[in-house]
């Protein structure tokens, strides 16, 4: 069981940075080309949102089963980040004009996307 949720959570944040970047430049290009973002791209965003606490429950679930991060308490760090820094985002841009909305959902993607870098890094 330790070693699946090793796996699950070590693909996951391989995934979720894939995610964020390719949700990055989404982002870049409607900021770029003066367009209020799509339906969408705010739906995908959230999904994104969705999927970063169920990776923070993988890596609990590992951490309960007895795997731990190498630099410990730093890994989580990045992780509770992301946590609360994608939803604050979110609810940040709604309601300003199109071009800034896009500037922030699209600078909160690549900024969570260094922190899964980070993230992975550290453990």
């Amino acid at each position: 069981m330790r070693d699946t949720f090793a796996f699950l959570h070590a693909y996951g944040a391989r995934v979720l940075i894939v995610f964020a970047i390719l949700l990055g430049l989404w982002g870049a290009y409607y900021y770029f080309r003066n367009q209020r973002v799509s339906g969408g791209f705010r739906s995908t965003f959230l999904i994104m949102a969705g999927i970063i606490p169920l990776q923070g429950l993988l890596g609990v679930g590992g951490l309960i089963s007895g795997n731990s991060p190498r630099e410990g308490i730093l890994h989580m760090v990045y992780g509770a980040f992301a946590v609360l820094f994608i939803p604050g985002a979110y609810l940040y841009s709604r309601g300003n004009d199109t071009r800034r909305e896009a500037l922030v959902l699209a600078g909160a993607s690549w900024i969570v996307a260094i922190a899964f870098f980070r993230g992975i890094a550290t453990g």
